[in-house]
């Protein structure tokens, strides 16, 4: 008899992707593979693992005497400011040669970091608009949502650190939607992304009432706490139904739900001992550092429990004028960008690029390190792709742009190497073929012009 069903249980099929569920929450487990099958019966067939997709933004150009790398295929040299991903070498693929075209002018005057951020994911030019008739076009990840999205608990999950905005004036006359918003469901409508590690939370839990503070704030944290203790007793439940493997798989996810919880929690603890005029949301970790990495934990998350397969993250909007300080570089992010080839600006530009990369690395770690399904990891059932819509910062350009693709797609792709691409490549046609690997038709993502094969 197998030792992890029993007679009792026989007729009741516990699927493999098995849900918690406690004082009106739903909690997804990952892939446990002791139950796909009932008692006596043939193992249910391998499932593939799902393909998950996401676009990672990161603002201002970056410092191309230090960021490009030499040389091409498998056997280019790494930059300075790669040299941060070293350890991931065979992770990620550069890809050169892309282009955005319409985050250009094309008569329409300044506006470059607006348009670059508003065409990175839509490849559509931006209507020149500071009032309510913004037009754009659907983004990638949208178009992807509209397929599959029915598939997961949320069609699509959009993060981001700086907020949202979706009125007023930003850059040279363009609404301030366009620049701080990636995903767009439709021509007028940017789907705005969440910079509270709380709600984000909550989302992916699906904990009752968001926003609540002081004594409801309170009584809500006590619920979320009973919540998990509730979904962490049934979890032990699962231990005698399982194999030694899936023990340590759910042991290791719950671990990670509660070390992110507890995070969030010593934000708010933070947050709680600022002036009260200082507007910032209740679970927003102190340092930038800390912020991205917790946003980066919850992505892992919902990719583990197949929360959603789609997902957007705006480290910063383009434009950015953020300090860094604990890395030696006090100054504006967007004021140094323009460095007319000044050195010391270049250093610190690298120092920032830097910094970024290695928050890239920490989440290409995460990845790497979750196991998912019967064979692999997330990496290797993932398509990441990191970049933003500037090269040097100095001249604004939108063509050869700085853009790394991480994963192995479920096999498909064949990373560790530079793909050296025409010159004025679509990014689109980059989205086209990610779009065709997660099974989503689509004739166009803005101005594509085919299928771009670079595994």
């Amino acid at each position: 008899m197998n030792p992890f069903h029993d007679t009792a249980s026989a007729s009741h099929q516990l699927s493999r992707r098995h849900m918690l569920r406690g004082l009106g929450t739903m909690m997804s487990l990952p892939f446990l593979e002791s139950l796909g099958h009932r008692a006596f019966a043939a193992p249910a067939p391998v499932k593939k693992a799902p393909l998950r997709a996401a676009w990672l933004y990161v603002p201002n150009g970056v410092c191309v005497d230090e960021w490009y790398p030499t040389g091409e295929g498998a056997n280019y040299q790494l930059s300075t400011s790669l040299k941060e991903l070293e350890r991931h070498r065979d992770n990620f693929m550069v890809v050169s040669g892309l282009a955005q075209d319409f985050a250009r002018s094309h008569g329409n005057g300044g506006g470059d970091h607006a348009r670059a951020t508003a065409t990175f994911l839509t490849g559509c030019m931006p209507k020149k608009t500071a009032g309510a008739d913004i037009q754009l076009g659907v983004s990638v990840d949208q178009i992807a949502a509209q397929k599959i999205g029915h598939l997961t608990r949320l069609p699509s999950l959009e993060l981001s650190t700086d907020g949202q905005r979706s009125a007023g004036r930003c850059d040279s006359g363009y609404s301030c939607a366009y620049q701080f918003n990636l995903a767009w469901k439709s021509e007028t409508m940017p789907m705005a992304p969440e910079m509270d590690p709380r709600l984000v939370f909550e989302r992916l839990f699906g904990y009752g009432a968001s926003g609540a503070r002081g004594a409801e704030g309170a009584r809500r944290q006590r619920l979320q706490k009973s919540i998990l203790d509730t979904v962490l007793s049934e979890a032990k439940s699962l231990q005698g139904k399982v194999n030694g493997t899936d023990k340590r798989k759910i042991d290791e996810y719950f671990e990670s739900v509660r070390d992110i919880e507890m995070r969030i929690e010593r934000a708010e603890k933070f947050t709680a001992q600022l002036p009260k005029d200082i507007a910032i949301p209740e679970g927003v970790p102190e340092t930038y550092e800390e912020h991205i990495r917790t946003m980066f934990d919850l992505l892992v998350l919902a990719y583990q429990t197949d929360a959603t397969r789609i997902a957007t993250f705006m480290l910063a909007h383009d434009g950015s004028n953020r300090s860094f300080p604990d890395i030696g570089v006090p100054d504006a992010h967007h004021g140094i960008s323009h460095h007319q080839r000044d050195p010391v600006k270049l250093a610190k530009l690298g120092k920032i690029d830097r910094f970024y990369l290695r928050q890239f690395g920490y989440f290409l770690d995460k990845l790497k390190n979750t196991q998912d399904g019967e064979n692999g990891t997330l990496l290797d059932n993932s398509m990441i792709v990191w970049g933003g819509g500037i090269g040097d910062p100095d001249r604004h350009n939108h063509d050869n742009l700085p853009i790394l693709v991480a994963g192995r797609a479920g096999g498909t792709w064949t990373p560790g190497k530079r793909v050296m691409l025409p010159g004025e490549t679509p990014m689109t046609n980059l989205y086209l073929s990610m779009l065709d690997r997660m099974g989503v038709r689509a004739e166009k993502v803005g101005d594509s012009t085919g299928v771009l094969e670079v595994g």
